[in-house]
């Protein structure tokens, strides 16, 4: 990684020349005979009754062969998955989880709802029958802010879940941090904004259903992080057993969190392919993405943090509104309660903590997981914390960090949360090679340069511990299979969306069978593979998890292949070992390898070397410490990103190109949600105001002009690779860390807080009141 010496030179990555030559398969690319072409009808007002819905003009629309409505959904008997919460809230409450009609029935209740599907010949066709659809509607008010939608009187979304509030979740001792807030020399309080975002992956959602009546089964072709999680979610709304579901998925552009679930479009034409007899294909616009993608972030989070007279930490305390839309993602209530009790004492050893999260519905787009999944909230608000109270104390910022952080030797860490213990990590390493890198110390002096060109200039850390890994199911399998030619074949639940998959899982069975890597491949999510036990690619978990089962698998081809090599070399079984990819005898110069073992017993069906892996729920926890400085132009608003360093210890790492175009991705998504990305709904109406990238921000390249990127690992003890996730580090660090520069630069005008984003208006306006006021 970059300011590292002395890494080993690396290809590239296998599917790079498929990918950027436009020789990939999205599902967009696919097609089947005879496929009919969907389009969605979709609300134009965030909070309405449908009153009536008259389709006959969509009829008569030249190639329309039908139209489906709410009715039709409800007929079909189509459900709510079953959310991934299972645990009580407060007072033991469960989760309530609003009825969504997968075509709205009755009621709309956010600006973008699935109103009807037209049906034709052509994708142009079905985009005229759904507009040729009248619907009247009866309007009822709109809340869209969090909080609002708890207030008494609010307008209220769901009969069934009074007070808009689905889920009030708490965790850690309540009364334990109320004693240490008691005793405490200071408190820090401080409320922050988690801004909406919009994921906006390259490629948006589309399906391709087909359903074949002699058999019963369904082909079913979507982007997705995993079979297993599309899967689930189809089941769970049709009620179609899963046995009869085939789910394709090849290419995916782009993921972050919101291609995991089975969106209620996919069900739609599920449903249309059965009626009609032929498949049904649907392609979304970027419209389309803005409105009904699930979102991210949208919450308000308030903290407090004690402290004794010497600066260390005695207790801190959350109180998160959470913005959870019209309706519930499967993901979305897990990640913004269970996720965030996994991490929330972070990198420091604060003895007493306690939280309490309000899920609220409101008229908005569903929330779900991205990139981050809760993590980078949590760091945001611990972090900001920390540099608030450092301000406030009098203590230097580092200094106050140092005093606080768990030590190496500590691990393995039982965390205030009695269900979590941090596996391995060594936080103030990270935050010294940070500072260092970084060049802390000679700060200043850059500061005052810039000041003499009229800039402000500032600096920031952050330091974070994460979980990743982990999961729903309580194992994940992965199996070897051998072909004619003595290749070897990988299959994994894994859903590969952009992190090299295909380039590093084949090194890791390389590895440990000692064969070449180019001959294993990697066939992820593969609906004709054996059946497999686990998840997709979601919470940083491909490594450690998909990973991990592969080195059980490979392992497990080398102890079938004992017997056979010692009949090859003539032999007892006691008597070979395996070393280095071949079977050796002790003693004497005979030897096979695996490869050429494998090609032997070519054409066997079974092939005798073929193997299935499994490994055990596993969770790590990885970290980092990230350091940014900025350089603001007080007459525009414009922030420059001038240094990016990133201290991470993700374990084992395998490959460090991948990781670092993970490091990288990440990064910049942090800066998006810092700098400019926002998605905002009006107030009075519940209209998007944000709806497309003539008003949605979006990063580009040049917001990040460098990262100097460091490990510092410490392998964790709780998969056979060491490893620990690095596809959430980037965002988790970046969103403080820059946050924290920024304040840091506006610090002498006065200006300790600022909701995100910070755009150029933002600030440009907060430094005029400052220099007004002065």
């Amino acid at each position: 990684m970059t300011g590292d010496k002395n890494l080993p030179v690396f290809k590239g990555r296998r599917e790079d020349a498929r990918l950027v030559t436009g020789q990939g398969c999205y599902t967009a690319d696919r097609n089947l005979p005879g496929q009919l072409h969907a389009f969605f009808l979709r609300s134009d007002r965030a909070h309405a009754e449908i009153v009536s819905i008259d389709t006959q003009a969509a009829l008569a629309v030249p190639g329309v062969v039908a139209v489906f409505t709410g009715a039709d959904t409800a007929r079909a008997g189509f459900k709510v998955a079953p959310p991934l919460v299972k645990f009580p809230g407060r007072g033991g409450a469960a989760l309530k989880v609003p009825h969504r009609d997968v075509l709205a029935n009755q009621r709309v209740r956010f600006v973008g709802q699935e109103v009807a599907m037209a049906v034709a010949e052509s994708a142009l066709a079905a985009q005229d029958g759904a507009e040729a659809i009248a619907v009247e509607y009866r309007d009822l008010p709109p809340v869209v802010d969090e909080e609002a939608a708890l207030a008494p009187g609010a307008p209220q979304l769901h009969h069934d879940i009074p007070g808009n509030l689905c889920f009030d979740f708490e965790y850690g001792d309540e009364a334990k941090t109320e004693q240490a807030f008691a005793r405490a020399a200071h408190v820090t309080r401080l409320t922050l904004e988690s801004n909406r975002m919009v994921g906006n992956p390259m490629e948006p959602k589309a399906c391709l259903a087909a359903h074949d009546p002699a058999s019963g089964t369904y082909d079913f072709y979507s982007s997705t992080q995993g079979i297993s999680l599309m899967l689930a979610g189809l089941t769970g709304v049709t009620g179609i057993p899963a046995e009869k579901i085939r789910v394709h998925a090849q290419d995916v552009g782009g993921a972050f969190g919101i291609r995991s679930d089975a969106y209620v479009e996919y069900c739609a034409a599920v449903l249309a392919a059965k009626t009609l007899g032929r498949p049904v294909k649907w392609v979304s616009s970027r419209s389309e993405t803005f409105v009904s993608d699930y979102h991210g972030r949208a919450a308000r989070l308030t903290g407090e943090l004690a402290l004794d007279r010497d600066g260390r930490f005695l207790g801190i305390r959350f109180h998160w509104i959470v913005n959870s839309g019209a309706y519930l993602s499967q993901p979305g209530p897990i990640i913004n309660t269970m996720t965030t009790t996994a991490h929330v004492a972070n990198a420091y050893r604060i003895p007493a903590l306690y939280g309490r999260h309000r899920l609220a519905l409101t008229n908005t787009t569903p929330t779900s997981a991205y990139r981050g999944a809760g993590r980078p909230n949590v760091s945001y608000l611990v972090e900001r914390l920390v540099e608030k109270a450092a301000r406030e104390t009098g203590i230097d910022r580092i200094e106050l960090r140092r005093r606080n952080l768990i030590p190496r030797e500590a691990f393995p860490y039982q965390t205030p949360v009695a269900a979590f213990v941090y596996d391995s990590g060594d936080p103030p390493g990270l935050l010294e090679r940070a500072v260092k890198h970084a060049q802390w110390s000679t700060f200043q002096a850059r500061r005052a340069e810039a000041a003499r060109r009229g800039k402000l200039r500032g600096i920031g850390c952050a330091i974070f511990i994460e979980p990743s890994g982990g999961g729903a199911s309580p194992r994940e399998q992965a199996a070897i299979q051998f072909d004619a030619s003595g290749n070897a074949r990988i299959y994994a639940l894994a859903g590969p969306s952009g992190q090299g998959h295909e380039t590093v899982f084949p090194e890791i069975v390389a590895e440990v069978l000692g064969m070449d890597a180019r001959r294993i491949s990697l066939r992820a999510s593969d609906p004709h593979g054996p059946q497999l036990a686990g998840e997709g690619t979601i919470s940083s978990r491909s490594m450690i998890s998909h990973g991990g089962a592969m080195v059980f698998a490979a392992r497990e081809v080398i102890r079938k292949g004992l017997a056979l090599a010692a009949a090859e070399l003539k032999a007892g079984a006691q008597d070979v070992v395996f070393e280095r990819g071949r079977y050796r005898v002790r003693g004497r110069g005979a030897s096979i390898g695996i490869a050429e073992l494998a090609a032997r017993y070519a054409g066997a069906s079974p092939h005798p070397l073929d193997a299935l892996g499994e490994i055990q729920l596993a969770r790590t926890f990885p970290g980092g410490a990230h350091v940014a400085e900025v350089e603001i132009d007080p007459e525009t608003g414009v922030i420059r990103v001038e240094r990016y360093v990133a201290v991470d210890d993700c374990g084992r790492v395998l490959n460090h190109v991948l990781l670092e175009g993970q490091l990288h991705g990440g990064i910049v998504q942090g800066l998006g949600q810092v700098l400019g990305e926002h998605c905002i709904y009006d107030r009075a109406s519940g209209q998007l105001l944000t709806g497309s990238f003539m008003d949605y921000y979006m990063p580009r390249a040049s917001v990040l002009r460098e990262a100097q990127l460091y490990d510092h690992p410490v392998p964790s003890p709780n998969n056979p690779l060491g490893a620990k996730g690095g596809g959430e580090a980037g965002t988790t660090g970046a969103v403080p860390a820059v946050s924290n520069a920024v304040l840091d630069a506006l610090q002498p005008l006065g200006i300790d807080l600022l909701d995100l984003p910070y755009t150029p208006a933002r600030i440009w306006h907060a430094i005029s009141a400052a220099r007004q006021r002065k």
